[in-house]
């Protein structure tokens, strides 16, 4: 499927889900939203209930990324460290392999065309 194709079928499912969800909480929880003492219209009431469903869902995505974000941070220090520590020990061996290798190989001749 193709991107545009997958967005626009995402933002269609995404309205609809939030009109449906939207109007079934408001008449299941008998709930009228009120701005300055005056009962404003569904469609209104339902885009307030869906900017607090996307603060919600913000908030519990910057909670996960900062858990998972905070381990995957752990774990990259744990590799670097590790990866360091071989690297100052062995450098020595490193060095040589690299002196040898570039010594060693086949050269090929340039070819002017």
């Amino acid at each position: 499927m193709s991107f545009f194709k997958s967005l626009t079928l995402a933002i269609l499912a995404t309205i609809f889900l939030t009109y449906v969800f939207g109007v079934g909480m408001l008449e299941l929880m008998n709930l009228h939203v009120m701005m300055d003492g005056e009962v404003i219209e569904p469609l209104k009431a339902i885009g307030v209930s869906a900017l607090v469903v996307v603060l919600l869902v913000v908030m519990a995505l910057a909670i996960v990324l900062s858990v998972f974000g905070s381990l995957i941070f752990i774990g990259l220090v744990l590799f670097g460290s590790i990866a360091m520590v071989t690297i100052g020990v062995f450098w020595p061996i490193l060095l040589m392999a690299v002196v040898i290798w570039l010594f060693s190989r086949n050269k090929q001749p340039r070819q002017y065309v």
